[in-house]
């Protein structure tokens, strides 16, 4: 099994009829998905997503891949295939089609559609699309893609078959494979078998829940648990935060809601959104006048509704978050109300997820979530159906994709057991190159790509320097000295005046440090320097070391010497 060494050189140039595989994003974390193909001089891209930041990374809304390795080969690429419509496998796409705005986009109708939206948010117009189905086949370029059937936690996800001379590349993008799924589209194992006969040369599986054992469970066996909620919480408001992707867990909803006499309202812009997309494809079955806008439902008592809610991460500005806080414009909380958190635990999110859970309770909500009830199941195969795939489709090669590095090799060492010599076992991370030459997957080296932040409407000016300047400010606070120079004499005219922000309520606790930067500066005066920025670095100086000795603090120091 290869490991790649963080010293790698650059791949050199690709050798005739082989087929090089460089993973952008995905490949070392859970999220920004987004694979490259080369062939004979051009490029296919497999899904663009996005990565939601963690509390290191303030002041960040998203995390895109790194489109530096193919900038100025842009015009090579014959196209993008998505694979599903989550955020973190199309999110980024609008992004990449600032840089070339007509590159074409491959995906299924759900896809394409909840694309759609960002497209126009994007101001993206003229995009050329193409709608395809399992079972298709369609030639892009020197690739002929064949789109397969998988189940997930959102409806419409393909699996991709890439096929060039230099071999067959099976993509499963996300996949589960529940044997009873409620639109009863199931992941097409015999299009993996016949796919094996054939022979696949490179399979790149989905790690997310590779450490998982067993088998997934299956999404409709919530329904009789949200029945026992829906039966417990009778005379109560019942309110179910989720993913407004997860068009079956709303179905879920949706049919128990019916079932129970109750109308649907939503609640958050995406699932009002996302919802409205799904019903009109067909996607998402509404019983006539089941659902109600949000703003109507005062209307109704507490007991005849449900509300279908974003949120169910803690972001600070969902609908869920604000209802948690009190601070929502229509939904307020009500002691006895029932909240249903029906969704996973995202990793970094836990403490905006038990923050809200805490808000709700001390506001008298009965809160009902994963730890406590079978209210979610993954969109991931878990360690069992792995091994499945591997001995249905026994490819030459494997290469895990989708997961942090503990789920990467993980699904290695599943691969291996099955039989998959050690040494086709490819685990590489982003940036990585992997190549396919004589049927065999080899590390080529190695491109420099890293994490590109999205701050409000700019892309990649914040680097990991200013986020750092950031995580300072935001834990030590900040602290600023302004002192004033006399140009002539090279004596203080004025101050050192401190302030400090985030780091004391009273600024006299600076006292007795204004004497020591006075005497500080006359005595580099007295050795002759007279450079503002290398008297602004006597300051800093001074005052570090007196916050480090008094405080124990590392706040910013940001001094500023005047001439006058």
């Amino acid at each position: 099994m290869s490991h790649p060494h963080p010293d790698l050189s650059a791949p050199g140039p690709l050798a005739p009829g082989a087929l090089r595989v460089i993973p952008l994003g995905g490949l070392g974390e859970v999220g920004r998905n987004m694979t490259v193909f080369e062939y004979d001089g051009k490029l296919l891209i497999v899904d663009c997503g996005v990565l939601f930041p963690d509390e290191n990374q303030p002041g960040v809304d998203l995390i895109l891949p790194d489109f530096e390795p193919i900038r100025d080969r842009l015009d090579d690429v014959v196209a993008v295939v998505l694979t599903h419509g989550h955020e973190d496998h199309i999110g980024g796409l609008p992004y990449l089609l600032r840089e070339r705005g007509d590159i074409p986009v491959v995906g299924s109708q759900l896809t394409l559609a909840l694309l759609e939206g960002k497209l126009k948010e994007h101001r993206h117009r003229n995009v050329p699309q193409q709608t395809v189905v399992e079972g298709e086949k369609l030639q892009i370029g020197p690739f002929v893609c064949e789109f397969v059937a998988v189940n997930h936690s959102i409806p419409d996800a393909l699996a991709v078959a890439i096929k060039t001379p230099a071999g067959v590349v099976l993509h499963t993008g996300d996949f589960k494979m529940d044997q009873l799924p409620l639109d009863n589209r199931i992941t097409d194992l015999r299009a993996f078998a016949r796919l094996g006969e054939e022979g696949v040369d490179l399979f790149m599986v989905d790690s997310t829940n590779s450490e998982v054992p067993g088998f997934t469970t299956h999404e409709r066996d919530i329904a009789p648990v949200l029945d026992r909620v829906f039966t417990k919480a009778k005379n109560q408001r019942i309110i179910v935060a989720c993913f407004a992707s997860h068009v079956h867990r709303v179905q879920q909803v949706m049919d128990a809601a019916v079932k129970h006499h109750r109308k649907v309202a939503y609640v958050g812009r995406s699932m009002v959104r996302n919802m409205g997309v799904a019903r009109d494809l067909g996607f998402l079955n509404v019983p006539g006048d089941t659902l109600i806008d949000m703003r109507d439902l005062d209307n109704y008592p507490p007991e005849q509704v449900v509300l279908v809610s974003t949120g169910s991460q803690g972001e600070p500005m969902s609908a869920l978050s604000r209802i948690a806080a009190n601070d929502h414009n229509v939904v307020h909380l009500q002691r006895g109300d029932t909240v249903v958190l029906a969704s996973s635990l995202i990793p970094g999110n836990e403490n905006s997820v038990y923050r809200v859970i805490n808000g709700l309770i001390r506001h008298g909500a009965n809160v009902i979530h994963k730890g406590n009830a079978l209210v979610h199941v993954s969109g991931h195969a878990s360690a069992g159906e792995l091994l499945y795939c591997y001995n249905i489709v026994k490819p030459r090669n494997v290469m895990p994709v989708h997961g942090e590095v503990r789920h990467l090799h993980a699904n290695a060492d599943l691969a291996v057991q099955t039989g998959v010599p050690r040494e086709n076992v490819v685990v590489v991370e982003d940036g990585v190159v992997v190549d396919l030459i004589d049927r065999k997957a080899v590390v080529a080296g190695k491109v420099d790509c890293g994490y590109v932040f999205v701050d409000g409407s700019t892309v990649g000016d914040i680097t990991e320097t200013s986020l750092k300047d950031r995580r300072i400010l935001g834990d030590e606070g900040f602290i600023s000295v302004i002192a004033v120079m006399d140009s002539v004499t090279g004596k203080l005219t004025a101050g050192p005046e401190i302030h400090a922000r985030g780091f004391a309520e009273d600024d006299s606790v600076f006292d007795d440090l204004k004497p020591k930067i006075e005497a500080e500066i006359a005595k580099a005066m007295g050795t002759g320097v007279d450079d503002m920025y290398q008297l602004q670095q006597v300051i800093r100086r001074v005052v570090g070391k007196w916050v480090s000795d008094t405080h124990r603090r590392r706040p910013m120091i940001i001094p500023v010497v005047v001439e006058s």
